[in-house]
């Protein structure tokens, strides 16, 4: 029998409380299918408890008064602690979420331990008070927290898009109500546990693990400042239709359907596992994945047969064996979806080169093969549509043009890659896709650089001084000429 990790209070301005419901949310083994943990189920009375007590905090300044040197202290300590029980992380999240244990750790605790330290190096230069003349005599430009912060994060990574808002919103001394996925909501619970001890003052965090109709509650509460949200595009509208009732501001990080152009002169040998390195991170399930793999048509046979087979040989199964490379999907509904998903690129007269089922053997747990798909038009379903699963579409291109004109014609445009022989001309490719990240040559993300996305993958950035100002407000102090 596996190991039930249960918690029966919430976590709300600081303090573990008896929730005003009795709801519960079971966690379910992506892989077992057994509950492995419970939590409480906030109600909307959480969150206006949860609202009312932040604004307290906010409205009486204690925390956003709190010296910079002493909130980057907190802050600090929050990412040690994360540091000192990275095992435990990495061991709750391959068993919550199905992601295999060394992408857990590496991607998503030692990753949300690097945005944590680079957020506290971006604040201790930022300009948060600075002089400036203006036409008409000298002027003060501040920048404020902006407030109470419903900072609501994915199931995928949750650490990392965790630590993309909490430790930017913390830094610029706002009080922030964080929601976890109810399918994930277990680390974000030992979280709280760290940041209660790390020092951050009662009033400034909660924690809500709720359904859907509770976060709605919460983004159109109008004691909210802020929405900082991770996740579907359709979900990000309706935030932002709510949001806009009370002005509320919104940052949005949405989908992706991220193109990998391989240019004629590519080393293949050496770049595909790269490629698909960023193809398949996480199951598939990483909005900045490349599931539209763009190739010249004169070597498109070769590359093709390559890749099938390099993906064919991934190893599929228990996300805490240290060898798998693809684990489950993290609910039932998304395997079902990925599932639906190979079906509709089959009936759009799409090939499937490799996978497209249940692995054999293992009927028990949420799994989907790594399937490649050729013969892909950019205009099918699977080609456009985010399907957040194992699953990737081959392209073919006649020449660099139409390679750039096919990874533009979409919705989305969170990230992308080139792969040449030529790095300035990579450079040169880069500069003409409407992405919001693009890598050369290599598949990298970085907390240091802002992360967000053109079109329908989202509003504003996250990371860098870029993602610490979306959580301040400018103002402008006029001094005597």
């Amino acid at each position: 029998m596996e190991a039930c990790v249960e918690y029966t209070e919430l976590f709300i301005g600081g303090e573990w409380v008896t929730p005003s419901d009795s709801g519960v949310i079971e966690v379910i083994s992506p892989h077992t299918e057994n509950v492995i943990g419970s939590v409480p189920a906030a109600s909307t009375a959480d969150v206006d408890r949860a609202v009312e007590i932040a604004r307290a905090a906010c409205d009486s300044g204690q925390w956003a008064q709190t010296p910079l040197a002493d909130r980057i202290a907190v802050v600090t300590r929050i990412k040690d602690a994360i540091l000192a029980r990275s095992e435990e992380f990495a061991a709750l999240i391959s068993r919550q979420n199905g992601a295999p244990s060394s992408s857990a750790m590496r991607t998503q605790v030692l990753g949300a331990v690097a945005a944590y330290g680079a957020a506290c190096a971006v604040a201790a230069q930022f300009p948060f008070e600075e002089s400036r003349e203006g036409v008409g005599g000298p002027m003060l430009i501040r920048h404020e927290p902006v407030g109470v912060v419903a900072a609501i994060v994915p199931w995928n990574v949750p650490q990392l898009v965790i630590a993309a808002k909490l430790a930017p919103a913390l830094l610029s001394g706002c009080a922030v109500i964080l929601k976890p996925a109810p399918e994930t909501p277990l680390d974000s619970n030992l979280l709280a546990e760290i940041c209660s001890q790390a020092g951050l003052p009662k009033g400034v965090l909660s924690v809500l693990p709720a359904d859907r109709d509770v976060s709605a509650h919460l983004v159109s509460h109008p004691g909210i400042d802020k929405v900082a949200f991770t996740g579907s595009v359709a979900a990000g509208k309706a935030i932002m239709a709510a949001a806009a009732a009370n002005l509320t501001r919104v940052t949005l990080e949405l989908g992706g359907k991220s193109a990998a152009i391989v240019l004629e002169d590519a080393d293949i040998d050496r770049a595909l596992p790269n490629i698909l390195a960023g193809s398949f991170a996480n199951s598939g399930q990483a909005c900045v994945a490349l599931t539209r793999i763009l190739l010249p048509v004169s070597r498109y046979d070769e590359i093709a047969e390559k890749c099938a087979a390099a993906v064919a040989a991934m190893k599929v199964g228990d996300p805490t064996d240290p060898a798998t490379v693809i684990g489950p999907m993290t609910s039932a509904a998304q395997q079902q979806r990925v599932l639906d998903y190979v079906e509709i690129g089959e009936a759009e007269g799409a090939k499937i080169l490799t996978g497209g089922s249940v692995p054999e053997g293992l009927s028990t747990g949420w799994y989907v093969e790594p399937t490649v798909f050729g013969n892909v038009d950019n205009s099918m379903r699977i080609a456009r549509e985010e399907i957040f699963g194992p699953v990737v579409c081959l392209i073919a291109f006649e020449d660099e043009v139409h390679a750039i004109a096919i990874a533009n014609d979409s919705d989305l445009g969170l990230s992308g890659a080139v792969w040449t022989a030529d790095t300035a001309r990579g450079i040169e490719v880069a500069r003409q896709i409407r992405t919001g990240t693009f890598s050369v040559n290599c598949q990298r993300f970085d907390v240091v650089g802002p992360f967000g996305g053109y079109k329908n993958s989202g509003v504003g950035r996250e990371f860098g001084p870029e993602g610490l100002a979306a959580y301040l407000e400018a103002k402008s102090i006029f001094l005597p000429a």
